[in-house]
């Protein structure tokens, strides 16, 4: 599955042969996630969740989870993989991991630009948006601390649009009163334009707003679309599409400097999700896209990002 390249870095096999790959998005589901998610149903315990979710709880420690999350990725043949803080308040779960291993993981975090602190989030890479989720429009002034700290530290914006689905909170009866009045992504248009040094991602193509993404990603040079996931958005689409037809069209727009791999990975005994990998790749492949734009898609372009 894997390989040691001659830099020390990880390989996984690929069409084009031995691929360096960074995930742009796995989910982190600390302890600290689940605990959470627990205060926000009267009686529901951590031992509940494990029963109704069939996962594996982590342990108490982030670094634990970590260490697991770093023997995962040397046993499917990735090199990095960010880590996304998946609800707000958990960020100090993503920070400890990437302390525990610097080498591998970056610390990217759910933020509620409402309750926004820059001194806390000194070692967040990129602070990820959920308008429909947290209930507010991209383009409101509470936003604007967000980006400027972003654009004084030289960090990136996540901004999840379109259609939002939790799958955690569904299987444990959570309500999810998101709001997709604030999902657009030309609501980013001007914003993206405002901060044209900040690299801003917009995840799983737009999730039903791929049209929506690709002109906002046309119009701004550092606007970025995040591949991850199953892209099960498609059955929205006017007509019948497949993954290969979304990354022509993302190819042909945005071009491959651009388009960052993300598997959506987030729990055990799952593990990273091997089988997106698999999907992308032999998409794109098959499109005859070029090793050094696989290169660029699959690991470049995200560390190109975090380099900055």
């Amino acid at each position: 599955m894997n390989e040691r390249v001659v830099d020390q870095k990880i390989a996984r096999q690929s069409p084009w042969g031995p691929l360096l790959v960074a995930d742009c998005h796995v989910h982190f589901f600390s302890h600290h996630f689940f605990e959470l998610l627990a205060a926000q149903k009267p009686g529901l315990t951590l031992e509940a969740m494990q029963t109704q979710l069939e996962w594996k709880l982590p342990p108490l420690e982030p670094e634990k989870l970590a260490e697991a999350w770093a023997r995962e990725l040397d046993r499917q043949g990735i090199d990095r993989a960010a880590l996304i803080a998946s609800l707000s308040g958990d960020h100090d779960s993503v920070t400890a991991a990437v302390r525990a291993h610097p080498d591998r993981f970056f610390a990217w975090a759910m933020v509620n630009p409402r309750a926004w602190n820059p001194e806390t989030f000194s070692d967040i890479r990129v602070a990820c948006l959920f308008p429909a989720m947290h209930g507010y429009s991209i383009q409101d002034p509470a936003v604007e601390p967000v980006l400027e700290w972003a654009g004084r530290g030289q960090r990136a914006v996540f901004v999840h649009c379109g259609a939002l689905s939790v799958g955690v909170r569904h299987k444990l009866g959570l309500p999810s009163p998101f709001d997709l009045r604030f999902s657009n992504p030309i609501d980013l248009h001007a914003v993206a334009a405002r901060h044209p040094r900040v690299p801003f991602i917009v995840p799983h193509f737009g999730a039903g707003y791929f049209r929506e993404a690709l002109m906002l990603a046309d119009l701004c040079p550092n606007v970025y679309l995040d591949t991850s996931s199953s892209n099960r958005w498609m059955r929205y689409q006017e007509s019948q599409v497949d993954l290969r037809q979304v990354f022509r069209h993302a190819l042909d727009v945005v071009g491959p400097k651009r388009l960052l791999f993300g598997s959506d990975s987030s729990y055990f005994p799952r593990g990273w999700h091997q089988q997106i990998f698999e999907d992308q790749s032999k998409a794109l492949y098959e499109l005859g896209v070029s090793l050094a734009d696989a290169r660029a898609i699959f690991s470049e372009n995200l560390l190109r990002i975090m380099a900055a």
